[in-house]
């Protein structure tokens, strides 16, 4: 599967994005997606995940109560929602996805990349 992230840019603190993974290529239903992020200098870290029936949902406590991931399995599409940004939200997210039935957190459980959008927060 094809991963193609797209939606990011420039945000001043407390605004919103939205952030879209589309897939092209095998049944996007089959696939579990998570979205990591990569800040300058850090590792690239689990940011959120999706299930392929939506029914599991997972969060970094990062995150929780402002990010929101949700699936539209017939136009192959991931969706992150990012509301109340922070400075500290800056990075590059990338969408990724994984055949595995439970989502999981960690970026070696999956196989297929997006190459990544940038997202930056201003103060």
């Amino acid at each position: 599967v094809q991963l193609q992230a797209s939606g990011g840019g420039l945000v001043q603190a407390g605004g919103s994005l939205r952030l879209s993974c589309a897939a092209s290529g095998r049944t996007f239903s089959s696939y579990a997606v998570g979205w990591f992020r990569q800040a300058p200098g850090k590792e690239r870290e689990f940011v959120l995940a999706i299930s392929k029936s939506s029914g599991i949902v997972h969060y970094a406590d990062s995150v929780k109560g402002r990010f929101t991931i949700s699936r539209d399995n017939d136009k192959n599409t991931v969706y992150l929602q990012m509301n109340s940004l922070k400075p500290e939200d800056t990075a590059v997210y990338y969408c990724a996805a994984d055949s595995r039935l439970i989502p999981g957190r960690k970026k070696g459980e999956y196989d297929y990349w997006g190459q990544g959008t940038q997202v930056t927060v201003s103060s």
